[in-house]
């Protein structure tokens, strides 16, 4: 039986494209490797316990909601939410903490505590952030599929506002003077695997966008999200496929016509690729058919940097935020050990979701879930994880100590590590690099692998390796663009079909502990 289309892999970016292409009335059918669906974006689920394997923040609902308004639901009516405030703590090592808000004079006087210099600044920072926001969304949801539309007349005019060639960090300068407060609004350059320092500027709107439009935890954590879209898909006759490691994509000529898995080959009319790019182009398209993309090529470009993780299920409670980010006492020198060095640090900056503060159905009764995160070096021969791995995690047990997590080791009820080794190996991530390619100006746009993938005929890609990049709003937007092209391809005139505006649609918002918990009890 010929499909309208197969989608490889069951992550956020390849459900996103069956909920849309199923919508439009096409045959789809998704094949994943894993046992579940979600990809870096599922859950690990033992001894009671619930923790999200990858993203932990849930950013900007408006695009996700209008794709699940396609299919005639909404986000509201799959996935409760909790807005947080604070949204975060974020600690200095060289002094200091902000718990950050969207109340704006809150803001201003917790800027105010270590720079009052700095306080003005934040109104400042928004109102050009919301412009900025308001020219970049439209060229968000375009295609690049060429220098070519680098010309068009809007984003030429948006040249001045977006600063390509500074950095957030500089770019920042403009509004704060305090290298810490401006850390406090460029460390989400680590959502792309980037330095601040190094990062272009035009990522500002990554912390616009939290204060503007605010953090979420969806109840039963991030991956509650990708299960409620599987379920959406299955209602409108997508078939999902589990623990099925796609062996080859099949091709006439340059033109891909179906996959091979151990259960027999499968036709379709066009694939969609939401597996790690750099990996699945080694694995299942031949090289002799990639130009552009050639093994040789993609060794050549640079990837992010990876993660340290530890999923710990504790016994006990912590009356600290949601999320806690500590930064490094020498931040600069902790990006460099990660980016060009790639040695582990001694004194790395980290990442802890304390997720039981607000949603208590994470753990059993009178026990924590904390998500630990350390960014470091991907794959390289300078890390021996196999005999870094105990020192290193021995490490970020004292480390989380400075945010308020101590005596946790005799807590420890359940516990899991996973190291760049075995995002590599395990979840089939080239160079175990889990924000994929590097968003540096010479690979981004249409210097990214294209959303109609250039090299061959009849393959589109979604997730964070083509354009627009990685981070879940983004990866949402890019199964906009490719189910785009695909239905054009295929001479499917689109109807009701989700793109780019100005509204933005609000996830539901829980705020009563009794609310929470009884959202939480009906979770699936």
């Amino acid at each position: 039986m010929k499909h309208d289309a197969i989608i490889i892999g069951a992550g956020p970016g390849g459900l996103a494209s069956a909920i849309l292409l199923a919508a439009q009335g096409l045959k789809v059918k998704i094949i994943e490797r894993l046992p579940t669906v979600g990809g870096r974006t599922s859950a690990i689920e033992a001894d009671g316990f619930r923790f999200d394997l990858g993203p932990t923040f849930f950013l900007y609902p408006r695009v996700l909601d209008e794709i699940f308004q396609a299919a005639g639901t909404s986000l509201a009516e799959e996935v409760p939410m909790v807005r947080l405030d604070p949204q975060y703590r974020i600690l200095f090592g060289s002094g200091g903490k902000i718990d950050a808000t969207p109340d704006i004079e809150r803001m201003e006087r917790e800027i105010a505590a270590i720079a009052p210099a700095d306080a003005p600044g934040f109104r400042r920072f928004l109102k050009e952030n919301r412009q900025k926001l308001a020219c970049m969304e439209p060229c968000l949801g375009l295609p690049f599929l060429g220098w070519q539309d680098l010309a068009q007349t809007r984003l030429l005019k948006m040249l001045p506002m977006l600063r390509p060639h500074q950095s957030m960090d500089t770019y920042l300068g403009r509004f704060f003077r305090d290298p810490r407060i401006r850390l406090a609004f460029s460390f989400q350059s680590k959502y792309l695997g980037m330095s601040p320092f190094r990062c272009p500027s035009l990522f500002s709107i990554l912390s616009f966008l939290e204060y503007e439009y605010g953090v979420f935890h969806p109840l039963g954590g991030c991956a509650a999200v990708t299960a409620a879209m599987a379920r959406t898909a299955q209602r409108l006759g997508v078939e999902i496929v589990l623990d099925s490691p796609v062996e080859e994509v099949l091709f006439e000529g340059r033109r891909a016509v179906g996959v091979r898995t151990a259960a027999g080959v499968e036709k379709a009319r066009a694939i969609v690729m939401n597996a790690d790019f750099a990996r699945s182009m080694h694995r299942l398209v031949p090289d002799g058919l990639r130009r552009r993309w050639s093994d040789r090529k993609i060794a050549s470009k640079k990837f992010s940097c990876s993660t340290f993780m530890m999923y710990l299920g504790v016994e006990g409670a912590f009356d600290l935020p949601h999320h806690s980010i500590h930064i490094a006492a020498d931040y600069a020198r902790n990006l460099d050990e990660i980016e060009r060095r790639h040695v582990l640090s001694d004194d790395p900056s980290f990442y802890v979701q304390n997720a039981c503060v607000t949603d208590p159905s994470m753990a059993p009764a009178g026990c924590s879930t904390l998500y630990v995160l350390a960014p470091v070096t991907h794959q390289h021969p300078n890390v021996d994880w196999p005999r870094e791995r105990e020192r290193f995690r021995a490490k970020m047990l004292k480390q989380i100590e400075k945010a308020g997590f101590t005596d946790i080791e005799r807590r420890i009820r359940f516990e899991r590590i996973v190291t760049p080794a075995d995002w590599d190996t395990q979840y089939d991530i080239h160079l175990g690099a889990t924000f994929n390619l590097a968003h540096s100006l010479d690979q981004m746009l249409h210097l990214r692998p294209r959303n109609r993938f250039e090299d061959v005929d009849g393959i589109y890609l979604v997730g964070g390796g083509t354009h627009p990049g990685s981070g879940l709003p983004v990866i949402f937007e890019s199964a906009r663009i490719s189910t785009r092209l695909l239905l054009a391809d295929l001479g499917v005139k689109p109807v009701h079909f989700p793109s780019s505006g100005s509204g933005i649609v609000s996830a539901p918002m829980l705020n009563a502990p009794e609310s929470i918990l009884e959202a939480a009890r009906s979770l699936p």
